[in-house]
């Protein structure tokens, strides 16, 4: 259904923007009066790397006021295969702040306001209250989690967007939306799925132009949300699968037993997202507890074991396409899903004391567990993974 629009027109538009925007004020839908609303529109975008670049970039091409960006980290080389707003130059650039002077070539009309700084329970609500829609561009659970009950407790619209590898899913949620029928994220999503079981795309790899054809449906759902225009995704969730080409939508009804936008909410305020949704599972956290070494410690024990003081094995619980880009040397290849399905444990060596590592660390915390669980007490697994290994010990293997 069709929804009122969000925004009240701003008054002009100048001679140079008729020009600009003339083919969409050549739509009816569109025209003078929706174009004047997308002028006058505050529009904040969190996170201004996979989703947040092209969504950014079509929000400023379209005529969006004022654009918000919330992003806390620096330009990677590994971030440009997929984040388009960014460039060669910009390597070791703040993102937000690569991000407004992209947005500054595209559309000279268009103010950004940088938020350098880390969504948090500190200053989401201060952050929203200037802004008639949020635009979600993260990949983590938690911080999905804190932004819905945010927009929730405004009453504001949430335009969310997911990706990994080939699959895409995009949404638009608010529960204080006319009509009283809308649902929250938590009404799709009540629980976070176990710790571990979602790899981010940073573990698990995203299609790059996967990002332009999410990011593209967020940005048509806040125009017509700005607009008035049009059947807004409220109440369904668009599912894409770029493997497949095929988009399909499902229905989301409004839960009456949600936790935040139910007939008898038990969450009021913010609460502790980190803990809600654990970056650890309860057991992974238990077996890293005094058993978690550095990469320094691994070098030094990796040099006791060629000089033959020490006897280790170092399994790498990695993919086989991550261990094709970096290793650490003398580890052997055992991804987690053989410890899930127990065969990972008839190939470990019983005399030997086991060392295991990941990416970053949190797979080989939940392999960890795992192993500690099957009788090897004196298992550890290293800290930070082959990323720290790769800043700190061995800077001439790539990082990813």
């Amino acid at each position: 259904m069709s929804l009122p629009p969000l925004v009240q027109p701003a008054d002009h538009l100048s001679v140079d923007e008729v020009r600009r925007y003339s083919r969409h004020l050549i739509i009816p839908d569109v025209g003078m009066a929706g174009q004047k609303r997308l002028k006058n529109a505050r529009v904040l975008v969190i996170g201004a790397g996979g989703l947040g670049s092209p969504a950014l970039m079509y929000l400023a091409a379209a005529g969006v006021g004022t654009l918000g960006v919330v992003d806390f980290d620096v330009v990677d080389e590994s971030n440009l295969q997929r984040q388009v707003i960014h460039g060669q130059s910009d390597i070791g650039t703040p993102k937000a702040l690569s991000a407004k002077a992209s947005v500054a070539e595209i559309n000279p009309y268009v103010t950004v306001v940088v938020h350098e700084e880390r969504l948090d329970n500190d200053n989401v609500m201060r952050i929203f209250a200037d802004y008639d829609l949020i635009l979600d561009g993260t990949d983590n659970f938690a911080t999905r989690y804190l932004v819905n009950d945010a927009c929730v407790l405004l009453g504001k619209p949430y335009v969310w967007g997911s990706i990994y590898r080939f699959d895409g899913q995009a949404s638009v949620f608010w529960a204080t939306a006319p009509g009283g029928t809308s649902p929250c994220y938590r009404c799709l999503y009540p629980e976070p799925p176990p710790a571990g079981m979602v790899p981010s795309c940073a573990e698990g790899g995203v299609l790059g132009v996967l990002c332009a054809s999410v990011g593209s449906v967020q940005v048509t759902e806040v125009i017509k949300l700005l607009t008035g225009i049009g059947a807004p995704l409220l109440g369904r969730l668009l599912i894409y699968d770029a493997l497949e080409m095929s988009y399909r939508t499902v229905s989301v009804r409004k839960d009456p037993e949600c936790a935040i936008c139910g007939e008898n909410p038990t969450i009021t305020e913010l609460v502790d997202y980190e803990a809600f949704c654990g970056v650890l599972s309860d057991e992974a956290a238990a077996a890293a507890v005094d058993s978690t070494i550095s990469v320094h410690t691994l070098a030094d024990w990796l040099a006791a074991r060629d000089r033959g003081e020490r006897d280790f094995v170092l399994v790498d619980v990695r993919e086989p396409a991550e261990y094709e880009i970096n290793r650490i040397p003398g580890s052997v290849l055992i991804p987690k899903g053989e410890f899930l399905s127990g065969d990972a444990l008839e190939r470990l060596p019983s005399d030997k004391q086991v060392v295991l590592h990941c990416k970053m660390g949190s797979r080989s915390a939940d392999a960890l567990a795992i192993v500690k669980g099957a009788g090897y007490a004196d298992a550890v697994h290293v800290g930070g993974g082959v990323a720290a290994w790769v800043r700190q010990i061995d800077s001439s293997q790539p990082s990813y």
